[in-house]
């Protein structure tokens, strides 16, 4: 059994990581979306948040488990037996940082590779922080987010502004 690993922050979870998440698990028999914690960063989201708002979301996508961890990435793959790890590019800026993060996560666990898998045509444009940006100025996230993560986002920006 193939074992693929999709880590990221999940910040929120968008419909380009959904796309990737649908594609991979036709590609592998199994699927790891792994929320990365990180105490350097605050999230906007806790990380028992974006581990609800992934189940929610995933939860009728076969061969698909949602999970986190802490540490290294590498650490946390051999800890899963896998082999492969899956990171989207949305365009040509994301790759000279994903191949580098490739190459060295390929000198601490020899045995892994990674797949790059490109965001389909319809997200490209959908980053996290831009969702997080249009959310926060009260604009409209349909189309960009699942339904789920767009109610999230709304409670949690009303919140802020106090409404």
């Amino acid at each position: 059994m193939t074992i693929a690993i999709y880590p990221g922050s999940f910040d929120p979870v968008t419909n380009g990581h959904i796309n990737l998440i649908e594609r991979a698990a036709r590609v592998f028999d199994h699927v790891v979306v792994a929320v990365a914690m990180n105490s350097q960063k605050q999230g906007l989201f806790a990380v028992e948040e974006r581990l609800d708002l992934l189940h929610a979301v995933t939860g009728g996508i076969a061969g698909v488990e949602v999970d986190s961890f802490e540490g290294l990435l590498v650490d946390y793959v051999r800890r899963r037996g896998a082999r492969v790890v899956i990171r989207g590019l949305r365009a040509v800026s994301d790759f000279e940082y994903e191949f580098q993060m490739a190459h060295m996560n390929h000198k601490l666990y020899p045995e892994l590779e990674t797949v790059f898998m490109v965001t389909g045509a319809d997200e490209f444009y959908i980053s996290s922080q831009l969702v997080k940006e249009v959310a926060r100025l009260g604009g409209c996230v349909d189309g960009l987010v699942p339904p789920a993560v767009r109610d999230a986002l709304s409670a949690k920006f009303r919140g802020a502004r106090g409404t």
